[in-house]
Order: structure tokens, then sequence, then C-alpha cells
């Protein structure tokens, strides 16, 4: 056994994926909402007897290493080297020594480099001294906080860290573009970050991915620049803290969310250690995914004003399909967290410890906007609620803000359902828009499917498989793999009356693996008992068993109007008594 299969072997796919998402056992599998894309009722689906998993939304589906690489978005060798660890296996050298690693191993070395050279200028060489001053005597920071967060300082000689990098380290001029650290004129690499405060982007694996550099000036253009994008740093995929603080998130449940680096600095050094920063103006779906791993509940912090304001609304959408709680915290006397917490830090944690619900938040900001007592108030504060209550996964805590505001602008209840329900329609409508022509399937593909899925993930496999074959001798399933399955389990019974699906597999051919899998791991329906299980399977094969005798009559009619053409009497008769057992049949 080579050693990527070691560890495939090694590694429990159902409790590798529990560490991310929440999985619920689902007769043979275990459902979830998947992680890869946007959904209200699981479609993600693991199999611990064939250690594999596959959603039937989106269509990925894998193993352990290809679930993970698709979760943190690695590449192999990563996930193997993660995976090999949790595992206790010893991966050999030779497979990873520098000349064969992979593209983002020298991204994230390059990366690490950098921090370690631009923390040095600035907590050790003079260069840093200006740099050093400003953050510790203008912004308060202390200097254990400036070793924790490994903050640093770019040098306005144009060249010094790439000179560094090119000929101390050893590197090519291409890793420094393609780390972002560098850009090129002429046949020249500069500095990407030149006179610059440096914050280190750390994913929460520890690795560097990227840069913010902060000018030591309040005044120009741009204040931050960010490492571009590159092949492990994408500015909506990353949180500026979340290394440091991950452990407090857990521990505490919550995440306290911020727009800026000395925001999370701030906080920190008041004893506040669950908070992060978003790299722009509000989370992204993939920061919405990655926090959710780590909290129940998020707490947004945003600046104060008009832009802040905007960013929880643009928030909002993604924190609710994770399912977490999600709360404001307000600052109306400062101007952010960082400021509010130097100006009155007791004031800051009493305002912490009375944050506010993002919905109780939005329906006050839009009470003061608009005026609630008119008509063009009442819709214009409707309009733009609704859109948010709409989206709340938990239909208790929707009723509750559904009625809340009913109440709040004088309306009926009833009133209010109806708008969500325009709502709805219109969402339902672009989704539909959408969808595909050309990916429809017939009915008896769909419950050949179904019942193969019923069929392999009871657990009285041979009873229930027996009970179909019964019902459907003397027909084919007109999906060709489908047939060869059940060919194969027939073949499979007249040896063993036990089944295992793992082992099963094993003796099926390629070309089959795929359509087996899919049937394996189909969502099924919770059925309350076993006599409605089997009550289920009655219904499919009956219904089959009629769909096959329908398609068998037409094509049999089509024989007969085919042959009184051609005057061909014998083989007529024969047909009419066939076309007439069948019709007897089908009344049945």
């Amino acid at each position: 056994m080579d050693q990527v299969a070691q560890v495939r072997e090694k590694t429990d796919i159902v409790a590798l994926i529990s560490e991310y998402i929440p999985l619920k056992k689902m007769g043979r599998n275990f459902k979830a909402l998947c992680p890869f894309h946007s959904e209200k009722t699981p479609s993600f689906v693991a199999s611990p007897e064939r250690q594999i998993w596959h959603c039937f939304g989106c269509n990925l589906g894998g193993d352990c290493f290809t679930f993970l690489m698709n979760y943190e978005n690695l590449e192999f060798p990563e996930a193997l080297r993660i995976l090999a660890k949790k595992a206790g296996v010893e991966l050999a050298q030779f497979r990873f020594e520098k000349g064969v690693s992979s593209e983002k191993e020298i991204l994230y070395a390059l990366n690490h480099l950098a921090a370690e050279f631009y923390h040095y200028l600035l907590t050790k060489h003079n260069v840093g001294k200006a740099a050093l001053l400003y953050l510790t005597q203008k912004r308060g920071v202390l200097l254990p906080l400036i070793t924790t967060f490994k903050l640093g300082f770019a040098p306005r000689i144009g060249n010094a860290l790439s000179n560094y990098l090119l000929k101390k380290k050893g590197y090519k001029k291409e890793d420094l573009l393609k780390a972002g650290l560098a850009f090129q004129r002429g046949s020249d690499v500069f500095d990407f970050f030149q006179g610059r405060i440096m914050f280190p982007l750390f994913d929460h694996r520890d690795n560097v991915v990227g840069f913010s550099g902060r000018s030591l000036s309040d005044g120009v253009p741009s204040k931050y620049i960010n490492t571009k994008e590159t092949l492990v740093y994408q500015k909506g995929s990353h949180f500026f803290g979340l290394n440091i603080s991950k452990e407090e998130i857990k521990k505490e449940s919550r995440a306290i969310i911020v727009e800026g680096e000395f925001d999370v600095i701030s906080l920190f050094q008041g004893g506040i250690r669950n908070a992060v920063a978003v790299k722009g103006s509000g989370l992204t779906e993939n920061q919405a995914n990655l926090i959710s791993r780590f909290a129940q509940k998020a707490s947004l912090c945003f600046d104060q004003d008009l832009a802040g304001q905007e960013a929880i609304k643009r928030s909002l959408p993604f924190l609710e399909q994770k399912g977490l709680t999600t709360t404001v915290i307000e600052t109306p006397d400062a101007k952010d967290p960082d400021e509010a917490i130097r100006k009155n830090e007791a004031a800051f944690k009493k305002a912490l410890r009375n944050d506010v619900g993002v919905y109780d938040f939005l329906l006050a900001k839009l009470k003061r906007l608009y005026d609630p007592k008119t008509a063009d108030g009442k819709r214009k504060i409707s309009e733009e609620l609704l859109v948010f209550l709409s989206e709340i996964q938990n239909e208790i805590v929707k009723e509750h803000y559904l009625k809340k505001l009913s109440l709040e602008l004088d309306v009926s209840y009833e009133s209010v359902l109806r708008q969500v329900e325009k709502i709805k329609s219109k969402k339902e409508e672009k989704i539909n828009s959408k969808s595909s022509a050309g990916l429809s399937r017939t009915r008896e593909e769909v419950l050949e499917e179904y019942l193969l899925a019923l069929i392999l993930q009871t657990e009285e496999v041979l009873g229930i498989f027996t009970k179909a074959k019964d019902i459907l001798a003397g027909f084919e399933l007109s999906v060709p793999s489908h047939q060869r399955i059940f060919e194969r389990l027939t073949l499979h019974f007249d040896k063993s009356k036990s089944f295992n699906g793992k082992l099963f597999a094993k003796t099926l051919p390629q070309e089959l693996l795929s359509s087996f899998d899919t049937c394996f791991l189909f969502p099924l329906p919770k059925f309350s008992t076993s006599d409605r299980y089997q009550e289920e399977v009655e219904k499919i094969v009956n219904e089959l068993r009629t769909l096959y005798l329908k398609s068998k009559i037409r094509l049999i009619s089509e024989r007969i109007k085919s042959h009184e053409k051609e005057g061909r009497r014998e083989e007529l008769e024969t047909l009419k008594k066939e076309f007439s057992r069948l019709v007897s049949s089908l009344s049945k």
C-alpha cells in the first residue's frame, strides 16, 4: 500500500468532515447542507461505508483528499501532509523536496521570510525607528503585541526585500512576482511595499498568505495597500487576526468582526481576544463559511459611518445562510472600535455586552430614516427590511420579526406575509429562469435511481432487492448502468445473503462506480418505520412496472400499425395477443 492509500485508509471521512460541518445520520449515510454552494435543503451526503462524499446540488464529490482540497482551497501535497499528520503517517521526505514543492508552498515560504524581514526592520533596525515610534506612541500599541501580530516595516529603499530574497535566499525573480512581493520595471524588480507599516495576513493554519501595508502619513490617497490576488491570497477569503483569535473564538463561540487591523489590535490589548478584521467592505460568502467553523455568533462592529452600515447589510445574507446568530455592537461616540476602546474601554465593553440583534438594529435605523406613520415611509421600511427578513433560516425567529414589523408599522401581519410571498416568488422566478433546459431526465431514470438508492441504503438489502426483483421480473431498467448494477446484485445474492457496500463496490467495473456511488449516497427522506420504508419501495417498483408496461404497449402498438400496412398477418396475430396480455397486466 503506497502512502496516499495508507493515509486514505486511516482517515475516517465522517470524522474529518464533521470537523468542518455538522453531519446528521440518515440511514446508512450522513447528510448536511453543502459547504460548497448555498442551499436550504441538505444535498451533501457522506458514506462511512464507501468513505466518499457527494453533493447532489453542485455535483462535487470524492474522498478525504478532495474534500479537504475543496474546503481549504489546497493543492494535493498540502492536503496529503495535513491528513498524514492527523492519521499518524510519516511521509517519505523525497516526495516533497524543494524541486517538486507545490507552487503554493513556495509562496508560503516567501511570505514567511518577508514577514520575518519586515519584523526585524521594525523592531531591531534603525530604518524602522520612526514606524516603531508611530505604533507605540501615536497608536498606543504595546511592544508585546507588535511581536504577537508580527508587525513590520517595509523600507523606502526600493529593492531591499527583493535583494534579500534573490541574493541571500536564492529565490527566482518569477517567484517574487507571483507572491506579489515585487513588481518588474524593465529587467529589474522592485519591492511592492515601500515605506509602510506591514501587517502580515495569516490563514487559520498559520501560513502567511499576504500583507497589508499602511502609510505612516494619514494624508495620502492610498493609506492602505494590500497584496494583489495570488494563488494563496484572495482578499475575500481571509481575516486579519484569525490565526491568533481562533481559539478564543471557539471558546466564546462568538466572533467580533471589525473592519481594520488596528481595531483588532486595540481590542486584543483591551483583553478582547475573539476579534477578527475583514479585508474589504463587509464579509464575503467565503469569510462567512470560514468563521462559521469557529463560532455560532457573529457580532459586527464596523465603522459608524454610512459605509459601515452598508457593510452590515452586505454581510448579513452570508451570515444568515450559515445559520449564525448575528448582532451589532454600536459605538456612537467613536468612529471605529479602535477609537472607542482607547477613548473609553469600560463604555466599549458595556456596548459589547449590550449588542443588538441585527434585525432590531436595521429596523431602528430605518425608522429613523423614514417616517413609519406615513404610507411612503411604511413602504420604504418594509421594502428594505423584508429582503433580509425573508432570508431568515429559523422559522420561529422569522415569524418574531415579521410580527414585530407589522406592529411597528401598524399594519396587519397578513399583509406583511403577502409581501414576503411576493419577494419569494420573484426569487423563485429568477432561479427557474436560470435552470438549464436539456438537463431533464425521464421519469423512469429518476425512479430507477431512487429505487436503487432505497435498495442499497437499507439495512435489509437482500429482502428489499428480492421484492423489487420479483415485481420487475421480465423487465429491464431503462438506464444501462442501473440494469447492470441490478444484474450484479442478482449475482451477488446468488452466492451470499449478506451485503457490504464497500466490498460490493470492489467487484464492480470502473465504469459502474460513478452510478453506484450516486445511488449509494442519494439523499433519502426519513421514514418513520421499516413498514413505511417497504411501502415506499413497493410504490416505486409498481410505478416503474407500470411505466415499463406502457412503454412496451406503445412500442407494440406502433409495430401493429406497421404490420397492418405491410399485410403481415401471421406476425400481426402474435403482436395482438402480446398487446392484449400487456394491457391485461397493466390493469392488475
